[in-house]
């Protein structure tokens, strides 16, 4: 779910959050792009996804603003780039890696460990049923973080770390999950990419002299 009206350059797939911010560093025609790597891109993200963090938190989008992402921009790369890590450790990826090559596991652990600050509390309204809210230290931006750490340490030690992949298709640096035996890339757009190459190879790679 994107938040009306909010638009941001990374592709949102409707993976659990911490495979859509990792999945803001793609690849296109060669070159990477980046779409956390400016205050900006950043708070368009973070504004853009705000809906699903709103599920488990009170955060609306107008309270993230480049003023208020504008000191947490580097811990989201930074989450960003722990998290891709671990994801291409545990699923054996097998691509040449976008971003942070020198960040070891060990400390990509204690760094995922360090953003998951928030911590769920018991919201029981005189008027309704009760429900759980998400809490963390400082700004709606800080708990955005947190929020999205908290549940990477959930996907990684849960069942979906088993249904965690790499997308293989050309060009392609996005990770998804495998919900649905038959699925086998991020999107129909790299499904369609590979049938193409495919063909190409039928048709185009002569006999080996």
């Amino acid at each position: 779910m994107m938040t009306e009206g909010v638009r941001t350059s990374a592709p949102l797939l409707g993976e659990p959050l911490p495979v859509e911010l990792m999945n803001t560093v793609t690849a296109d025609r060669g070159h990477t792009h980046d779409a956390l790597d400016s205050e900006v891109g950043a708070a368009a993200w973070l504004r853009a996804v705000a809906g699903r963090l709103g599920a488990e938190t009170a955060i609306e989008a107008d309270q993230l603003d480049e003023d208020v992402v504008r000191p947490v921009a580097g811990t989201l790369r930074a989450l960003r780039d722990t998290l891709r890590q671990l994801a291409a450790e545990m699923t054996e990826d097998p691509r040449p890696t976008a971003t942070a090559p020198e960040l070891a596991r060990p400390e990509a652990i204690t760094t995922l460990n360090a953003f998951a600050h928030a911590w769920p509390e018991l919201v029981w309204p005189a008027d309704g049923p009760p429900s759980r809210a998400y809490r963390g230290p400082g700004t709606a931006a800080d708990l955005a973080v947190q929020l999205i750490a908290h549940q990477a340490v959930e996907l990684f030690a849960g069942p979906d770390r088993e249904r965690l992949r790499p997308c293989l298709a050309p060009n392609c640096l996005l990770f998804f999950v495998k919900h649905h035996a038959r699925r086998e890339w991020c999107s129909p757009a790299c499904g369609n990419r590979v049938r193409v190459a495919r063909h190409y190879r039928r048709h185009h790679t002569g006999p080996q002299s």
